[in-house]
């Protein structure tokens, strides 16, 4: 038995690489989005200061679990994730921005993100239902839930 070959998952390799690319457009823009929140985090003055450093550092924590369960996703289909700041950076629609922003403008930086990254994970799971991929779906479903959760409290925090 030991020396059997693994057991493939099932799905082709254009099915493999279908969702490994779905992932992977994730992965890049909630990477990139995960520094934004890690620069906000450190940099943010103001009233807002103490309400919006607890709130990004939450956030940030939450951010590199789900990066990690999703490099870790693709690597369950033995497939490498893109793993380079120069890759995130050129492949991510989220764009960096600079220290310098008023707390205003980094939660609209963050809200326009949420509406990003959703667009990609509602992707990654039709992507994962055609190809019956429940891990994934699953996955992604319980990051769409948070996401949306984020956006409405960031846009609530705007509604002074």
């Amino acid at each position: 038995m030991a020396k059997a070959k693994p057991v493939k998952l099932g799905w082709s390799s254009e099915e493999v690489e279908n969702i490994t690319h779905a992932l992977n457009d994730l992965l890049v823009n909630y990477s990139v989005h995960y520094q934004k929140l890690r620069n906000y985090h450190w940099n943010v003055k103001g009233s807002d200061f103490f309400d919006l450093h607890i709130e990004f550092e939450q956030q940030y924590k939450e951010a590199q679990d789900h990066i990690d369960d999703i490099a870790e996703r693709i690597r369950v289909f033995s497939k490498t994730p893109v793993s380079t700041m120069g890759e995130y950076l050129e492949q991510s629609e989220i764009k960096e921005t600079t220290s310098q922003l008023s707390s205003e403008i980094m939660v609209r930086e963050l809200i326009a993100d949420y509406t990003i990254l959703l667009g990609y994970m509602f992707a990654v799971i039709e992507i994962a239902s055609a190809q019956h991929d429940a891990g994934t779906e699953e996955m992604v479903k319980v990051f769409i839930h948070q996401i949306e959760k984020h956006h409405w409290m960031l846009s609530a925090f705007l509604a002074k």
